[in-house]
């Protein structure tokens, strides 16, 4: 499971005919992570349909074995969990390795927080730099202790509270992984856990907190978004249907409207209001994007997105934007190249601690391609225009999975086409990245190089 040492670059051209088709992508990486570990604290057995089996994922299955639920696969997408119910996770033999998932790593801090057990966690290279006193800081207050390396990195080891207070805390900046951690520490105190947000975040964990029988409660006040949850709950185990995730499914469309002459139909995307920022900015962009067969299913809105070639405009992204759609800004900037006028994305900070300086990577591969692209402050000011994309570059990708997508849809709409120097870490997020795109292309149009 480990990434291969061997960097893979692939190329991508632009394809001999349009994009078309109706096609899936695989299932919301976010709502798969906590699938797992909702599973492994409710009694009973969890079935779990549409699983991501990315390596992020099995990386949070794998530590749900070692921390005693019985984890298995049934088939494609399919996974059943035996759960331990809350505050019955053991004390794991080895390691807990997550690769390289920020997030299973972050939502694992609060799940080790709340049970009297010690803990070693660690991640690959890219992961081992990425901050956590973010999550350990609030996490400390519950009574678990943290000891990490120098800048609150990993690895890391915990000793969770042998009885775990309720937290109050008031997040600093809108995370959706902090907040998780803090509710998932919560779960296993008695009392009233208190979380607020300054802005709206992905709300995956408390719908399937309810989802498997919690008592979660949400109210706009003055200070931001409050969500309390009543402690030491009987998680009771239920079934997951898990959507298409609407990260992996931008690119697919992002490449539709970019193609001239494309379509694209991705089917069974999860439309969560707190996830579809980028679709929103498409839309002002005058973007051809449109739902049919929305639903509901397991707490989560879900529909089929269509997206059309036609002409785009420059818009401004507001920074309260940013949670909704913090991991398409590369994907987006990829987008606005192609947009008549100057695009300006505002408040990026938080893209300077995902899996790269996103901001930064994100800057560099526009700027490679012949795009003009400048970093104010922590806005990001992409030029577009009639020229389009010159292309011709290579894309550093810094072991980011996005940035390394974004570069290779950008080939498919530049003049020239666009390299990328490693393509590796896509499995991670979207395994068969490239083949669903060749599939909608009709012909090889990324390619190994």
């Amino acid at each position: 499971m480990a990434h291969s040492a061997v960097p893979q670059p692939f190329r991508a051209s632009r394809p001999a005919a349009p994009l078309s088709g109706t096609h899936r992508v695989p299932g919301d990486k976010s709502i798969s992570h906590r699938a797992l570990m909702f599973g492994a604290l409710a009694v009973g057995t969890t079935e779990i349909t549409g699983l991501l089996e990315g390596e992020d994922v099995l990386r949070t299955a794998a530590a749900m074995r070692q921390l005693g639920a019985v984890v298995e696969q049934t088939g494609p997408g399919a996974w059943r969990v035996a759960g331990r119910g809350v505050g019955g996770l053991v004390e794991p033999a080895d390691v807990l390795d997550m690769g390289n998932s920020g997030t299973a790593a972050r939502l694992l801090c609060g799940l080790l927080a709340g049970h009297p057990i010690f803990a070693v966690m660690t991640g690959d290279a890219s992961l081992r730099k990425r901050p956590m006193l973010r999550v350990t800081e609030p996490l400390s207050t519950s009574g678990a202790s943290f000891w990490m390396r120098q800048g609150g990195r990993l690895p890391l080891a915990v000793r969770g509270a042998v009885e775990p207070l309720p937290l109050d805390y008031r997040l600093p900046v809108a995370s959706a992984q902090v907040k998780s951690a803090c509710l998932l520490a919560g779960l296993c105190a008695r009392g009233t856990t208190r979380v607020i947000e300054p802005e709206p975040t992905r709300d995956h964990t408390e719908n399937m907190l309810r989802h498997f029988g919690a008592t979660v409660r949400v109210e706009d006040t003055p200070q931001g978004r409050l969500i309390e949850l009543e402690g030491q709950p009987e998680l009771v185990a239920a079934p997951i249907l898990v959507p298409g995730d609407p990260s992996s499914a931008a690119f697919l469309l992002a490449a539709a409207l970019l193609v001239p002459g494309s379509r694209v139909t991705v089917a069974n995307v999860g439309l969560n209001p707190l996830r579809t920022g980028l679709f929103e900015t498409l839309r002002e962009m005058g973007a051809r994007l449109t739902v049919t067969n929305a639903r509901t299913e397991g707490g989560e809105p879900v529909g089929d997105l269509t997206a059309e070639y036609g002409p785009l405009r420059a818009v401004e992204v507001p920074p309260g934007r940013a949670p909704s759609m913090i991991d398409e800004y590369p994907i987006l900037a990829v987008v606005a190249a192609t947009a008549q006028g100057t695009t300006r994305m505002r408040g990026l900070q938080e893209l300077r601690v995902k899996e790269s300086d996103r901001l930064a990577a994100t800057a560099a591969m526009l700027a490679a391609n012949g795009v003009g692209a400048e970093i104010a402050g922590d806005d990001l000011i992409v030029r577009g225009g009639e020229a389009g994309i010159p292309g011709g570059g290579t894309v550093a990708t810094h072991m980011d999975h996005r940035l390394a997508m974004s570069g290779l849809v950008m080939g498919l709409a530049a003049r020239a086409p666009v390299a990328v120097d490693d393509a590796a870490f896509i499995e991670t997020s979207f395994p068969g990245f490239a083949a669903l795109l060749n599939a909608a292309c009709g012909a090889a149009a990324i390619e190994p190089t």
